[in-house]
């Protein structure tokens, strides 16, 4: 400890901070003991805020609502959480499931009520992986804008989805 300053970030530092060699020790037993399962429910709840996040839905602390809006990194969050549900388990999986649901008819509505009819779905979220294969999205049964283009029916539906945000039990 030849020129650290106390509170000085080192191994095996003044300031209580891990040294490297700790830091990986640490890292290895938590490696030993997490279950592959709940790494893929970790990233499956992740991917559903993500995708919640990109809708508009439930903005970042700070941000206003729409503002991280991305139709592709959304349409990604949806189509990786239902590639991952399937290898949860089942409670887990009813959990998710209403959360998942929603995500898909938000984006429906974000896609199709976006682009005019002679576009389709498809033109909203140019360049994103399968877009035009998208029945897993939603978009084969998007149901029309019933007040058009109108704002408040579209906040109004961004609230009442951003109140049910799923979160793992015990976070």
């Amino acid at each position: 400890m030849n020129d650290q300053q106390p509170g000085q970030a080192g191994p095996g530092g003044p300031g209580g901070q891990p040294s490297e060699e700790e830091l990986r020790a640490a890292l290895e037993e938590q490696m030993r003991n997490i279950r592959v399962e709940e790494v893929v429910v970790q990233t499956v709840v992740t991917l559903v805020n993500l995708g919640a996040q990109r809708l508009g839905v439930a903005p970042a602390a700070g941000e206003e609502p729409g503002a991280g809006r991305d139709l592709a990194q959304a349409h990604l969050a949806i189509e990786s959480v239902r590639a991952l549900l399937p290898l949860c388990p089942r409670e887990v999986v009813e959990q998710i499931q209403p959360a998942l649901s929603q995500l898909q008819m938000v984006y429906a509505r974000e896609a199709g009520g976006g682009a005019p009819a002679a576009g389709g779905p498809e033109s909203a979220a140019p360049g994103a992986p399968g877009a035009a294969a998208g029945p897993a999205a939603g978009q084969s049964q998007a149901p029309p804008a019933p007040g058009g283009p109108g704002a408040d029916p579209a906040e109004d539906e961004r609230a009442k989805a951003r109140s049910k945000i799923w979160t793992p039990p015990g976070t």
